[in-house]
């Protein structure tokens, strides 16, 4: 898991190599005019998700993971409070995985919570379990979902 700005994304572009497309994108003057939805930048292998909505608690939020994807998530209005763990220590499954949508939930408490402000992201990979759009008020965020392989 990385938390960082936007403006310190190039230091982690060569980690992946649709790194420095993915931060292009998530540096494109229109970003903020883009509906709620999914939007294509390379089919599957690179797509974004733009989110809007009101924040939930903690309580009510769970645990998910990806196999397939790695997510960077930019939030772009509001607070996201995203919760961490480490998938190895999540013990509680809520699900079994969901090939068709990539996820899996769990009912374990995360260990960590990021405070992600407009601007920054979080980056999580396969063996990162994450709970998101966690806060006080309207969250709006993009996610870009990068295939592992």
């Amino acid at each position: 898991m990385i938390l960082a700005k936007l403006t310190e994304a190039d230091r982690y572009a060569a980690l992946h190599p649709l790194f420095a497309r993915a931060f292009e994108f998530l540096r494109s003057p229109d970003l903020g005019a883009l509906a709620p939805g999914r939007h294509d930048i390379d089919g599957e292998r690179l797509f974004a998700i733009v989110e809007a909505c009101t924040g939930r608690t903690r309580a009510e939020a769970k645990l998910e993971c990806h196999r397939r994807y790695i997510d960077i998530q930019l939030v772009l209005e509001g607070v996201d409070e995203m919760g961490w763990k480490s998938l190895v220590e999540c013990v509680d499954p809520a699900t079994d995985y969901d090939a068709a949508r990539d996820i899996r939930f769990f009912n374990d408490a995360p260990a960590s919570w990021i405070a992600t402000p407009p601007g920054s992201f979080c980056l999580f990979f396969p063996d990162d379990a994450h709970a998101p759009l966690v806060g006080a008020g309207a969250i709006r965020k993009v996610v870009l979902k990068i295939a592992v392989s």
